[in-house]
This record gives C-alpha cells, sequence and structure tokens, in this order.
C-alpha cells in the first residue's frame, strides 16, 4: 500500500499545475486510480475536459488571502502558516511547540492537524498512515470557506414550525435551543443554536421569521433594572428582623449543605400597582417554580401575611424550609406566617436585591405581562393563575431545558427518596 506522503505529493502536483495523465505516468499509476484519489481528496477536474490538461482544469475555491483574513486571536491559518506546521511535524516539534511559533492557541495546531491530514488508501487512521500536507490542507480550507451553507430554518419545515411554536410561547432564543436539546436529545436536525435564531429573528430575510409569529409581544427584548425607591430604614424600628436576618438562613443551608440542591426554599417579594393593588411573588431557588397572589385592595402586614400562609400552607413539608424577604414592613407580623405554617422568615440585608436574585428575574418576568402601572385589583385569580403556569411551563436555560415544574416533581421525590 501506498504511504500517504505519496498520495500527497501527487495530488500537490495536479494542484500546482500538472497535467493529471502525466502525474500518473511519472507517479507509475493509472490515471482512473489518481482520478480516485483527487476525488477523495475534494480536487476536482472540470466536465468536458481531458485529464492531460493543465492547471485550468482543476477547480479551485478563492484563496483564503482574497477573503482578507482577520488578525488577531481570531485570525484564519493562512498557507504559510500551514507551511510552518507541515515543518514543525517533519521536524517532530508537539503540537503546543508549533502553536507557540504561530502565536495560536495549541487546540488551533491540534484541530488543523486532526481536520486537514491525509489518511492511508483504506481509510484507517493512525499516526503511522497519516500525513500533514500544507498544500493540500490550504485546498481544503478554502475549499470549505467557499461552500454555500444553507440555512437550517430554510431547509428543515419541521423544525421551523416547532421554533415557531416555542416563540409564540414567548421564550427567548436561548430558551428555545435548551429546550429544543432536551425534547430531541438524539436528533440533531430538531437542534438549533440560539446564535441562528436570532440571525433568523433580525438577520435573514429582513427578519421572515419575526413576521410569522402569531403572538403580540412573542419576542422579549432588554429590560430595565428595578430601583428601590425606599430610604434606608432605622433599624430600632424593626425588632422582628432579629434572628431572621440573610445570614441566619446561610448558616441554616450550611447546616443542610443545601443552596440550591434541597427544595424548599423561596424568595419572595411585592409586585406593586397603583390603588393598592398588589400580588405576592414567591420562587423557589432550586427549582424555579412559581407561585403569585393577588392581594385584596391593601397592603399591610396582616393582608399580606393572610394571603401568604394561603399560597404555602398546603404545599408539601419538602417545600416549606424557609422564605427570604426583604425589610419591606409588610412583612412585620411574619412570625404569625411561620406559626401557620412551619416556615421561617429570613430578611435581606438593606438595598441588596441581589441578595434575591431569582425573584428579581421573577419579578422582570412578570412585568412583561403585567407592565409598571398595572391596576392589579382589576386582574382575577384566574388571569393571575393562567400566567403562574405559564411561568412555571416555561423551560429555563439554567435547568438544562427542564420547566420548573418538571424540576421541582423531580427533586421532591429525589428528597422522598433519601429521607
Amino acid at each position: 500500500m501506498l504511504p500517504a506522503s505519496f498520495r500527497a505529493e501527487v495530488i500537490e502536483t495536479v494542484i500546482a499545475g500538472k497535467p493529471a495523465m502525466v502525474a500518473a505516468r511519472e507517479a507509475g499509476m493509472s490515471c482512473s486510480r489518481l482520478r480516485k484519489w483527487l476525488r477523495q481528496a475534494g480536487v476536482m477536474l472540470k466536465r468536458g475536459m481531458p485529464s492531460s490538461h493543465a492547471s485550468s482544469s482543476v477547480i479551485l475555491p478563492p484563496s483564503a488571502e482574497s477573503f482578507g483574513a482577520a488578525s488577531g486571536n481570531g485570525r484564519r491559518l493562512q498557507l504559510a502558516d500551514r507551511v510552518l506546521i507541515e515543518l514543525g511535524i517533519f521536524q517532530g516539534r508537539s503540537s503546543g511547540e508549533i502553536a507557540s511559533g504561530l502565536r495560536v492557541h495549541r487546540s488551533t495546531v491540534f484541530r488543523e492537524i486532526a481536520r486537514h491530514s491525509l489518511i492511508a488508501e483504506d481509510g484507517r487512521w493512525g499516526h503511522d498512515d497519516a500525513h500533514y500536507s500544507a498544500a493540500l490542507a490550504q485546498f481544503w480550507a478554502d475549499q470549505a470557506r467557499a461552500r454555500p451553507k444553507a440555512f437550517k430554518l430554510k431547509t428543515l419545515p419541521l423544525l421551523r414550525r416547532v421554533v415557531v411554536a416555542l416563540l409564540d410561547q414567548k421564550l427567548s432564543p436561548q430558551q428555545v435551543s435548551v429546550r429544543l436539546r432536551r425534547l430531541f436529545p438524539d436528533d440533531k436536525d430538531m437542534q438549533i443554536s440560539h446564535e441562528t435564531l436570532y440571525q433568523a429573528l433580525y438577520v435573514q430575510g429582513a427578519g421572515a421569521l419575526r413576521h410569522e409569529l402569531t403572538v403580540e409581544g412573542a419576542i422579549r427584548s432588554g429590560r430595565k433594572g428595578r430601583i428601590p425607591s425606599s430610604k434606608l430604614p432605622a433599624r430600632n424600628k424593626r425588632r422582628w428582623l432579629d434572628g431572621h436576618r440573610l445570614a441566619d438562613r446561610e448558616e441554616m443551608l450550611a447546616a443542610e449543605h443545601a443552596g440550591r440542591k434541597i427544595p424548599g426554599h423561596w424568595e419572595g417579594d411585592l409586585v406593586v400597582g397603583p390603588n393598592n393593588s398588589g400580588i405576592i411573588t414567591l420562587v423557589e431557588r432550586a427549582s424555579r417554580f412559581t407561585l403569585l397572589g393577588r392581594l385584596p385592595g391593601t397592603r399591610d402586614s396582616a393582608t399580606v401575611i393572610d394571603v401568604l400562609t394561603s399560597m404555602v400552607e398546603d404545599r408539601p413539608e419538602a417545600v416549606k424550609r424557609s422564605i427570604t424577604w426583604d425589610q419591606g414592613t409588610e412583612m412585620a407580623q411574619h412570625s404569625r406566617f411561620t406559626v401557620a405554617t412551619g416556615c421561617p422568615v429570613f430578611f435581606c440585608d438593606p438595598h441588596s436585591p441581589w441578595q434575591r436574585p431569582t425573584n428579581e428575574n421573577l419579578n422582570g418576568q412578570l412585568r412583561w405581562e403585567y407592565p409598571t402601572g398595572t391596576d392589579f385589583n382589576h386582574v382575577t385569580d384566574d388571569e393571575l393563575r393562567t400566567v403562574q403556569d405559564m411561568l412555571n411551563a416555561r423551560p429555563r436555560v439554567v435547568l438544562d431545558g427542564a420547566t420548573p415544574s418538571e424540576t421541582l416533581d423531580e427533586l421532591i421525590t429525589t428528597v422522598a427518596l433519601t429521607d
């Protein structure tokens, strides 16, 4: 069997312009065998031209230099780089040593060698029967760059329909991407990156995919951060915080070795509207499961505790471990809630919304359904339950495409089996 290095030398002579018939004769082989080698290497001869013609008979795509290679960390390898790689391999240098001379990462050189080495004629791969040729590697790289790549959503109508359906559920492109990976783990045709979706929504065909969405406000964009408007409270007026600060909760979590691994730790807040209206928002830290409760036209502590108790008291004991709140006076009667539910309440430091990050994220999502200025007195309990169910059925990137409902069920089952 002829070595791969010999095959590479013969193919290089054809790419350089030598007639295929002459190259075959000099190599002591038949033209048909050389044509087979050329096909395997991706080198094609134009139809209607005899194989004895010179370099004009070889289809060569534009060189990489004509595209204007990028500079810096993301630059593409050029022919000169590939010549140095071939020389380094001949000298027995490692990928890291070659990369250092080229000022690129060693993985770039490693992938280049793996991708563009000519293997043995029988298709076997190994160090002894593989050969790297700079000229042939450049040819393959130019071919790959010139190849038109079909837009995935254009060629796969089923994928397009599923993507539109998920976007109509007000999922972000990233949520759509992770959900598809979870739903179709073994079907690459039904998976797509979030960057491709952004291209389809805003670039490809002037955002043609965007015009296929049927739900108003399906595309979610950036949002403004919540700015706390309260002043720093006087500590001597908030004695009900003693023993219930966030540091006390962290001690409990450390004792359980929990963090976000054990379900039952919630973050809560009020989303308020005009005319004393408001909604209690609760989100479970491990699963992102959401509970929403509407206040009946008043936001005093007694009312808030009554509504909060009704939201939590019937939940399984496994998911009633703690609630974290800000230092709003609506929770002044938190001890009454703990007696009724067995769930302790802890409080963040003043002006520290980052200590309840999951709830802040939830409130931002809720504002897409109920913008600032919404009078929640005009929102029915059924409407609020619909929004709650929608949020719990929305796949999350942080959950690897799972929904909060699915994740909470799995966590409760796991805890029940280990108890």
